[in-house]
C-alpha cells in the first residue's frame, strides 16, 4: 500500500502523469473511479488543432504517449492552416474514440512500475503541510510523499439537461464529492466553479451525409509522433471522411423560443463557461445576426455507427434537442442515441500552484489537467506530463522542469495558469505564444528532445534521430546562408525559368528563399546540395530559410528580455507615470510592488509588452537621477 507516486484520476493528464512517473522508476499508483475508461475521450473524437496540435507534439518530444496512440487510433488526419506560414499551422486527428481509450489503457496495464486500482479517492492526508497519501471509499490507505490530482470535471460534478438536473461526473459515471471537499477543507486550497458541455451522437444510418459538403483528411497524412515512421504511415493509414452541415433560420428560431428552458440563461448553471467553444444557445444568443453556424459531422469510430456533431453542444431539453437536429438539412430523420449536456464542477485556482504544479500550500501536492481551469485534452495531457516529471525529479532531490515561454507552449499554458489564473475554462491559442515563430510544430523534437532524452524517456535511438535531424537543418539553413549569387545574365536567366523576379544586387540563397513563391523545388535548382536530404528536411530548412530574419529577430528579443528581467525596481517607483500602462496594470503593479522586472512579470496580468515599457520607463528615471 506504499507507493513512491499516486495519480488520482485516468484521463488524459492522468495517464501521462503515471507514464511519466513510471517509467523515471518510480513504483507508481493510478486510481480510477472506472478501469476500463482509463484514457477515454469523453468529448469530441478528435486530437489537436490550431496551438493544441503544438502541446502533443512537444508532448511527444517529451517522450509522452498521446501522439502515439493518436496515431494509432487516428481515422482521419489534417494540417490546419495549411495556407498560412509554419508557426501557425496546426495537426489535428478524428480518432476512434473506443480504440484510443483501449490503447491508453492497454499501455497502462503493460507498464513496468505502474499499479491501476479502480477505486473513488475520498480525502487526502496530510501531515504537518505535506502530503502522506490518500484514503478511498473501500477504506483503503495509500501512502506517498507525492500525490498528482487530475481529475478532471468529476469534482462536485452536476450535469444539466434542460431542466433535469443529475449528479455525476460524466453521464452514467459518479462524481467525486469527498476529495473536492478534502482540497478545500484539508489542503486550504481556493476552488471555484466552471462548466464545459458536450453535444449530442446521432446514429450514422439515420443521417443522410448526400446532402452535406464532404471534407477528407490530406492526401499525404503526416503522423503526430516524432517516433512514428512517416513513410509507412502514408502508406498505410486508412482515413474517413467528415461532414459539414449548417444551422439556419428555423434552427435558430426554434433554440431561441427554448432560451427560457436553457439552464445557461435560466441561472440553473452557476460555472463559467468556455468562452472560445460555447454552446449552440450562447452562439444564437450573442450572434443573433448570423443566419448560419458550421457544423462538422465527425464519425466516432472506424466503424462510423455514431457521428459527433461538432458546433451543437447544448444543456437544452431533449425534446429541443430533437427538433432543432431534425432542422437541419440531412439530419431531418437523425436518431440520437446520446442527448448532450452541460455540466459543472469544481476546479483549484491554479495560482495556488508553483510552475511545477506542485501546491504552494501542501508540499507534495500537485494538480493537473481540468482542475486547474483547463480545457481540451491536450492541456490536460501535457501538465500530466509535467506534473509526474516534477514528482519524479522532486524524489531525486532535483530541481523541477520549467519551461520558459520562449521554449514551449507548454511553458505557455503553465506560465499563464499560475501567474495570471483563469475564471474560464482555459484553451490554448497560438496567439498567447510571444514567441511563436521559435515553437514551430515542426521543431518541438529538436527545441524539447534533449529534455525527454535526460529524464530517460526519449530513447537513446531515437535521441540520435533528434540530434541527426537537428543537424541536417541547421547544416542546409547555414549553406543558404553564406551562398551568395551574383546578377548575371546566366542566373537571372535560371530565375526567369522559374517565374523569378531577376537578381538586382548580389543575394545569399536565403534571401532567394525568403520569397513568397519559392519552394522547395525551386531551391532545390539554386542549391542543388540538398537533395541528398530527404523531403522533410528539405521543407524544414525552407522555413528556415524563409523565416530567417524574423527567427533571428526573435532570438534576440528573448535574449535582451532575460537579461533586463533582472533589472530591479527603484524603491518607491511611482508606476502611475507609466502612461504606456492600462491603469489596472498600474493599480496591479502598484499593490505589489515588486522588486524586479522578473517579479513584476510573474503578476497576474502582466504581459511581455507592459514589462517593455516599463523597462523603458526605469532606464529614462535612472538616467534622470544620474
Amino acid at each position: 500500500m506504499n507507493y513512491d507516486v499516486i495519480v488520482v484520476g485516468g484521463g488524459h493528464a492522468g495517464v501521462e502523469a503515471s507514464l511519466a512517473s513510471a517509467r523515471m522508476g518510480n513504483q507508481t499508483l493510478l486510481i480510477s473511479m472506472l478501469a476500463e475508461n482509463v484514457g477515454a475521450t469523453s468529448c469530441n473524437p478528435a486530437v489537436g488543432g490550431l496551438a493544441k496540435g503544438h502541446l502533443v507534439r512537444e508532448l511527444d518530444a517529451l517522450g509522452g504517449e498521446m501522439g502515439l496512440i493518436t496515431d494509432e487510433a487516428g481515422i482521419q488526419f489534417r494540417i490546419l492552416n495549411q495556407t498560412k506560414g509554419p508557426a501557425v499551422r496546426g495537426s489535428r486527428a478524428q480518432i476512434d474514440m473506443d480504440k484510443y481509450r483501449v490503447i491508453a489503457r492497454n499501455t497502462v496495464l503493460n507498464t513496468k512500475n505502474l499499479s491501476l486500482a479502480q477505486e473513488t479517492v475520498e480525502s487526502l492526508i496530510i501531515e504537518d503541510g505535506e502530503v502522506k497519501g490518500v484514503k478511498t471509499d473501500l477504506l483503503n490507505e495509500y501512502r506517498s510523499s507525492k500525490v498528482i490530482i487530475t481529475s478532471g470535471t468529476f469534482l462536485n460534478g452536476i450535469l444539466h439537461i434542460g431542466e433535469v438536473q443529475k449528479l455525476g461526473g460524466r453521464y452514467g459515471e459518479e462524481r467525486s464529492v469527498g476529495l473536492s471537499a478534502s482540497l478545500k477543507e484539508d489542503a486550504g486550497l481556493d476552488m471555484a466553479r466552471l462548466k464545459t458541455g458536450t453535444c449530442a451522437r446521432i446514429d450514422s444510418s439515420t443521417i443522410d451525409f448526400s446532402k452535406m459538403e464532404e471534407q477528407g483528411g490530406d492526401e499525404l497524412p503526416s503522423p503526430f509522433s516524432f517516433r512514428t515512421n512517416r513513410e509507412e504511415f502514408r502508406k498505410s493509414k486508412k482515413q474517413l471522411p467528415c461532414f459539414i452541415a449548417y444551422t439556419n433560420e428555423l434552427t435558430h428560431k426554434i433554440i431561441s423560443s427554448n432560451f427560457y428552458r436553457a439552464p445557461l440563461f435560466t441561472g440553473q448553471i452557476e460555472g463559467k463557461s468556455p468562452r472560445y467553444c460555447p454552446s449552440i444557445e450562447d452562439k444564437v444568443s450573442k450572434f443573433a445576426e448570423k443566419d448560419r453556424h458550421h457544423l462538422f459531422i465527425e464519425p466516432q469510430t472506424m466503424d462510423n455507427t455514431e457521428c459527433y456533431i461538432n458546433g451543437l453542444s447544448t444543456s437544452l431539453p431533449p425534446e429541443v434537442q430533437r427538433e432543432m437536429i431534425h432542422s437541419v438539412v440531412g439530419m431531418e430523420n437523425a436518431k440520437i442515441v446520446r442527448y448532450g449536456y452541460a455540466i459543472e464542477y469544481d476546479f483549484v485556482d491554479p495560482r495556488e500552484l508553483k510552475h511545477s504544479l506542485e501546491t504552494k500550500k501542501i508540499k507534495g501536492l500537485y494538480c493537473a489537467g481540468q482542475i486547474n481551469g483547463t480545457t481540451g485534452y491536450e492541456e490536460a495531457a501535457a501538465q500530466g506530463l509535467m506534473a509526474g516529471i516534477n514528482a519524479s525529479l522532486s524524489l531525486q532531490e532535483k530541481e523541477p522542469l520549467i519551461l520558459g515561454r520562449d521554449e514551449a507552449y507548454i511553458g505557455v499554458l503553465i506560465d499563464d495558469l499560475v501567474t495570471k489564473g483563469t475564471n474560464e475554462p482555459y484553451r490554448m491559442f497560438t496567439s498567447r505564444a510571444e514567441y511563436r515563430l521559435l515553437l514551430r510544430e515542426e521543431s518541438a523534437d529538436t527545441r524539447l528532445g534533449k529534455y525527454g532524452y535526460e529524464l530517460g524517456l526519449v530513447s537513446d535511438a531515437e535521441y540520435e534521430r533528434i540530434k541527426l535531424k537537428d543537424e541536417q537543418i541547421r547544416y542546409g539553413a547555414n549553406l543558404l546562408e553564406e551562398m551568395k549569387f551574383t546578377p548575371n545574365k546566366e542566373f537571372n536567366a535560371l530565375l526567369a525559368e522559374m517565374d523569378e523576379a531577376p537578381l538586382k544586387d548580389v543575394s545569399t540563397a536565403q534571401q532567394l528563399v525568403a520569397r513568397k513563391t519559392f519552394t522547395v523545388e525551386k531551391m532545390l535548382r539554386i542549391v542543388p546540395e540538398l537533395e541528398k536530404f530527404d523531403d522533410y528536411i528539405r521543407e524544414e530548412i525552407l522555413v528556415e530559410g524563409k523565416y530567417a530574419r524574423y527567427i533571428d529577430k526573435q532570438s534576440d528579443e528573448i535574449r535582451r528580455m532575460k537579461k533586463y528581467l533582472k533589472i530591479k525596481i527603484p524603491e518607491g517607483f511611482d508606476f502611475t507615470t507609466v502612461s504606456g500602462l492600462s491603469k489596472e496594470v498600474q493599480e496591479k503593479l502598484a499593490s505589489f510592488s515588486p522588486p524586479t522586472l522578473q517579479a513584476a512579470m510573474n503578476i497576474s496580468g502582466i504581459t511581455p509588452a507592459a514589462i517593455e515599457i516599463l523597462h523603458i520607463y526605469i532606464k529614462m528615471a535612472s538616467r534622470g537621477n544620474n
